[in-house]
C-alpha cells in the first residue's frame, strides 16, 4: 500500500491548469452537494417541486459539481453523498455496486430521465461505473422507498440522472490529461431556435492505463480501461403547454480484469449500453397535464478469458402515461399506468432467453400550502411471474416555525425476482482452485417486501448556516439470496431462495454554511444493518461515513477540497468476519475562467494516494485506484 506523493506528476498537473492570466466569466456558485432550498427536483413526486417542500430526504449533485471533474463516472460522483456506499472491485472501470442507507444494490433503482437502467441480470443489476456523466445536468438521490412512483427495485432509494437541455446555441470542446496516461476528450454542439425547437449532440472518449486491481499485484501490473460514447437530443418546448423530446445515448468500451485471483490482468469485459428515451408533456387545460414516456435500454456484456467466453444481453422496454389534475389551488391528483418488459439472453439462462412483463397502476394525492405539504399514494403491480402486489406511501412536511420544518413518512416497497434469480443455471469448474460451482434459479421465488419509517427536521440557524436531520428504519422480508450446500470438499451447489429478513436503521446529520465566496458543507451518516435470521451485521456496510467539502468559489476562480471518511466494515456475514479497514480520502479541485470562452481546471482525486482495501478475495484484497491528478481546458464558442 502506498501513501506517498509522486510530486513531479502532481505539480505538473497543477501548473498546467493554473499558469495563466485572469479574466471574467459566469460560474454557478451554489453549494457543492446538496441543492439550495429553492432547487426544483422531480424524483420524489414525478413532477417539479421545491426541495424544501419534499416530505423525504433528497440530495442533489448539481451542474457545477459535475463539471468540476469530467473524468468522474457516476460511481465516483455518488461517493460524495454520505448515505451512499460504493463497493468497488478495483480502480477505474472495474465493477461497482451501489447501496443507499444499507440496502442491497438490487434494491436501489437507477433512472435516467425517468427510464430504468437496472438490468435483468442480478449478478450486476446496474453498471454505474460504465455510465458517463458528461451529458448530465444534475443527479438526484432520493433516500427511502419509492415503489408507489416507480414499481420494483426502489426499496432503498432512487438515483436519477437528469440530462442537459440546451438553452442557447453554442458549443464547447474539453481536453483532459492525467496520471496513468489518462485522457478524456469531450465535444458538444447545441442549436436553439426562438420558436422552441432545440437540438444537441455530444461525444466523448476516454482511455487510461489504469491501476493494479489487487494488493498482491505489483504497481506495474495495471488494468486498462477505454470508453467512448455519444448522445443526441431533439426537442420542442413552447414554454406554455407542450414539451417533448427524444434522446439517444450510447456508451461502449473495454475494461481489463483478472481471472486468476490477481496473478495477471489478461481477461476483458467488453460492454455496450444504449438508451432511447422519449418524453412528452401536454397541458390540456390550465389545470390538467398529461405526460407520456417510452424508453428502451439495452445492455450487452462480453467476457473474454484465456479459456472461455461468455456473453449476456439484456433489454428493458418501458411505457408510462399519467395525468395530473390541479383540482384546487392547494390540491392535485396524479393517476397513471405503466408497463415494463424485461428480456435476458444468456447461455446460463433456461432456454437461452427469458422475459417478464409487469404492468403498474398508481394514484397519488398532494396537498400543498406554505406551511403544510402532504403526499399519499398507492400502486397496484401486476407481474406475470408472481401475480399482483400492492404498495402504499404517506408523507407529511410541516413548517412549525418560519425557519424550521419537520417531516415524517411511512411507505412500503417491493423488488420482483429478477430473471437471473428465476432462471439462472450454471456449472463452472475453476481450474486454478480445482473447485466446481453450481448455481440454480428458482421459479417459485416471492418478491422482496419492505416497510420504512422516517422522521426529519430542517432548520435555518442564520442567513448563512442551515442544518438537516433524518432518522429512519427499514424492515425487509423474503430477501432473496443464494442458499448453498457442499456435497464434497471441492464442490458447492447454490440455489436462489427467499431465505431471511433484514433491517436497516440509522440517520443523517448535515450542516451547510455559506457567506460570499466561502462555503462549508458536511454530512454524517450512520447505518446499522442486521440479518434477522442470524443477528449478524450485513457485509460491506460501513456504519459511519463523514463527508466534508469546503472552498472559495466565484465567477472568476475557485478552489475546493472534499474529504470522505468511512469506518470499518465486515467482509462476510459470519460470526468471525474479516474486517475491512476504514479509510479517509481527500480530493482537490480548482478552476480559472481565463476568458468568457476559456476555462482551465485541475483535479486531484485521492490526494494522499491512499490505496484502501475494498473487497476480500481468498486471502488477497481488491483495492481502489489510488491518486489521479489531472488538468484540463474547456473552449466555449
Amino acid at each position: 500500500m502506498s501513501n506517498l506523493f509522486q510530486p513531479t506528476a502532481l505539480v505538473g498537473a497543477i501548473a498546467i491548469a493554473m499558469g495563466f492570466s485572469t479574466s471574467v466569466s459566469a460560474q454557478d456558485s451554489s453549494n457543492v452537494v446538496n441543492a439550495s432550498l429553492d432547487t426544483l427536483v422531480v424524483t420524489a413526486t414525478r413532477s417539479e417541486e421545491k426541495i424544501k417542500d419534499v416530505p423525504a430526504r433528497i440530495s442533489v449533485i448539481d451542474k457545477k459539481t459535475l463539471e468540476q471533474n469530467p473524468t468522474l463516472n457516476v460511481s465516483d460522483l455518488l461517493q460524495k453523498d454520505a448515505s451512499v456506499y460504493i463497493k468497488q472491485f478495483g480502480g477505474i472501470g472495474q465493477p461497482t455496486s451501489v447501496s443507499i442507507r444499507g440496502a442491497y444494490p438490487s434494491q436501489v433503482l437507477l433512472l435516467k430521465n425517468g427510464a430504468k437502467l437496472n438490468t435483468a441480470n442480478t449478478l450486476s443489476p446496474s453498471y454505474p461505473e460504465l455510465l458517463d456523466s458528461s451529458d448530465l445536468e444534475r443527479i438526484e438521490i432520493l433516500k427511502g422507498p419509492s415503489s408507489v412512483q416507480y414499481g420494483t427495485d426502489a426499496i432503498g432509494g432512487v438515483i436519477q440522472l437528469i440530462s442537459k437541455t440546451p438553452e442557447k446555441t453554442g458549443g464547447s470542446i474539453t481536453g483532459i490529461y492525467g496520471e496513468n496516461n489518462t485522457y478524456k476528450v469531450l465535444a458538444n454542439q447545441n442549436l436553439v431556435s426562438d420558436s422552441g425547437f432545440y437540438a444537441q449532440i455530444r461525444g466523448q472518449r476516454m482511455e487510461t492505463d489504469g491501476t493494479r486491481i489487487f494488493d498482491i499485484q505489483s504497481e506495474g501490473n495495471k488494468a486498462g480501461y477505454d470508453q467512448k460514447g455519444y448522445s443526441t437530443k431533439l426537442g420542442y418546448d413552447n414554454k406554455n403547454n407542450i414539451k417533448t423530446s427524444i434522446e439517444l445515448s450510447q456508451n461502449q468500451g473495454t475494461n481489463i480484469y483478472s481471472e486468476d485471483y490477481g496473478t495477471s490482468n489478461l481477461a476483458q469485459r467488453e460492454f455496450k449500453n444504449r438508451l432511447i428515451n422519449t418524453n412528452t408533456e401536454v397541458k390540456v387545460t390550465p389545470d390538467v397535464m398529461i405526460s407520456a414516456r417510452y424508453s428502451n435500454f439495452k445492455d450487452q456484456e462480453h467476457y473474454i478469458q484465456s479459456s472461455s467466453y461468455s456473453a449476456s444481453d439484456t433489454s428493458r422496454n418501458e411505457g408510462d402515461i399519467n395525468a395530473k389534475w390541479q383540482f384546487t389551488q392547494a390540491q392535485n391528483i396524479l393517476i397513471g399506468a405503466s408497463t415494463d418488459n424485461n428480456q435476458f439472453k444468456d447461455a446460463s439462462i433456461t432456454n437461452g432467453k427469458q422475459e417478464v412483463t409487469s404492468n403498474g397502476y398508481y394514484l397519488q394525492h398532494q396537498y400543498q400550502t406554505e406551511k403544510l405539504n402532504t403526499q399519499v399514494g398507492i400502486r397496484l403491480e401486476d407481474n406475470e411471474k408472481f401475480g399482483t402486489h400492492t404498495v402504499g406511501q404517506s408523507a407529511i412536511r410541516y413548517q412549525i416555525l418560519p425557519l424550521t420544518s419537520i417531516y415524517a413518512n411511512i411507505g412500503t416497497a417491493f423488488r420482483a425476482p429478477s430473471l437471473t434469480e428465476l432462471y439462472y443455471n450454471s456449472s463452472y469448474h475453476d481450474s486454478y482452485s480445482n473447485y466446481t460451482y453450481e448455481t440454480y434459479g428458482n421459479q417459485n421465488l416471492k418478491p422482496e417486501e419492505s416497510i420504512s419509517y422516517e422522521l426529519g427536521l430542517d432548520h435555518q440557524f442564520t442567513e448563512h448556516l442551515s442544518s438537516s436531520l433524518s432518522i429512519y428504519k427499514t424492515n425487509v422480508k423474503n430477501l432473496i439470496n443464494l442458499s448453498t450446500t457442499y456435497p464434497s470438499d471441492n464442490a458447492s451447489i447454490s440455489t436462489y431462495e427467499n431465505v431471511y429478513k433484514a433491517n436497516f436503521k440509522g440517520g443523517e446529520l448535515g450542516l451547510k454554511w455559506k457567506q460570499d465566496d466561502l462555503f462549508v458543507s458536511s454530512e454524517y451518516a450512520y447505518v446499522k444493518t442486521e440479518n434477522k435470521a442470524t443477528g449478524l451485521e450485513i457485509a460491506y456496510r460501513p456504519k459511519e461515513t463523514l463527508t466534508l467539502t469546503t472552498g472559495l468559489e466565484n465567477s472568476i476562480y475557485g478552489v475546493s477540497t472534499s474529504i470522505v471518511v468511512r469506518s470499518h466494515s465486515n467482509a462476510s456475514n459470519s460470526t468471525n468476519p474479516v474486517k475491512i479497514p476504514g479509510y479517509a480520502t481527500v480530493d482537490f479541485n480548482a478552476y480559472w475562467n481565463v476568458t468568457p470562452n476559456v476555462k482551465l481546471f485541475t483535479n486531484i482525486q485521492n490526494v494522499g494516494d491512499v490505496q484502501y482495501k475494498t473487497v476480500y478475495n481468498y486471502g488477497s484484497w481488491y483495492i481502489n485506484g489510488g491518486r489521479l491528478a489531472s488538468a484540463g481546458v474547456t473552449f466555449r464558442y
